[in-house]
């Protein structure tokens, strides 16, 4: 099998195309495939989410992430970003469907994240409340597997203005403090000596709930991938200089977050108006790194 060239765009199905390159050749993969009957990309006979069936969605699904595991180190990682499907006013339950498959394929799932939209679309449902989120599933290939922590960490939020905490730092570094009344009571290290030091200096390790807007690119017509989310999968599950895989690029954000964060990229799609969609979107990004570049 040949080995592909790192910082290329392929036009073609997913399957196909990973099915052609050899084991072990990606540290990440960060993507969100298609949703099912979300979006018909006309004439595209290969598209996925156009399944007659949900279990027919899930089996394709399974099949290309198999594929995406066989091309991943064994110390790599996938952070797959899925919403679900609403059929008649019932509920699909599609993300738990897929995670759950790809668990019974082989994948190892770390953790459920999700993706808040503060600025989701308004909904017209009046039975049911209005979908603001959507799933971020962490899996790995293996049990030993990258992962930066600190390079994601958040802000304390006992210092700052949104905490809860009587006296705030009036308890920081004092013997006999304690952040909350009754928390950690009986703990000596942080009643009979410096509590805060129980706080890493980095901020407090991220936690399962994101906030991120979504996102909008000229050319594209509809909303697109956060590059904000993007970053913090790569920041936290692709080495420096590592190589990031997106099997459904779409618009090419995953690529153009990896390309500023000095990783590399492979990206595919079956759309060659996305792909071209992508190759311009970076062109654009390459050019707006260099003019600051320049003013730096």
């Amino acid at each position: 099998m040949a080995v592909p060239a790192p910082n290329r765009i392929h036009h073609g199905e997913a399957l196909a195309v990973l099915s052609s390159w050899p084991e072990e050749l990606v540290d990440c993969i960060v993507t969100s495939p298609p949703y099912y009957r979300q979006r018909d990309y006309a004439g595209q006979a290969e598209q996925v989410g156009m399944e007659e069936t949900p279990g027919e969605y899930v089996r394709r699904l399974v099949a290309i992430f198999g594929q995406c595991r066989r091309v991943l180190n064994e110390s790599g990682s996938l952070w797959l970003v899925i919403g679900d499907k609403y059929d008649g006013g019932e509920q699909m339950g599609l993300p738990w469907r897929v995670a759950l498959a790809l668990v019974d394929d082989g994948w190892i799932l770390r953790s459920d994240c999700i993706w808040h939209k503060p600025n989701a679309m308004p909904s017209s449902v009046k039975k049911r409340p209005t979908t603001d989120h959507e799933y971020i599933f962490f899996f790995t290939k293996s049990k030993s597997y990258f992962y930066d922590a600190d390079a994601i960490r958040e802000p304390h939020i006992t210092f700052g203005e949104n905490s809860r905490m009587k006296g705030g730092r009036g308890h920081f570094g004092r013997r006999g403090g304690t952040p909350e009344a009754g928390k950690n009571g009986g703990d000596n290290n942080l009643h009979d000596g410096r509590w805060d030091q129980a706080f890493h200096p980095l901020g407090r390790n991220k936690r399962t709930v994101w906030s991120i807007p979504l996102s909008k690119f000229r050319g594209a017509h509809f909303a697109v991938f956060p590059e904000s989310l993007v970053r913090t999968c790569l920041l936290a599950a692709c080495p420096g200089e590592g190589l990031v895989l997106d099997p459904f690029l779409g618009s090419g954000t995953t690529a153009v977050v990896a390309k500023k964060l000095g990783r590399k990229y492979l990206g595919i799609d079956c759309s060659k108006e996305y792909c071209v969609l992508a190759k311009e979107r970076l062109a654009m990004s390459e050019t707006k790194q260099k003019r600051l570049a320049l003013k730096a």
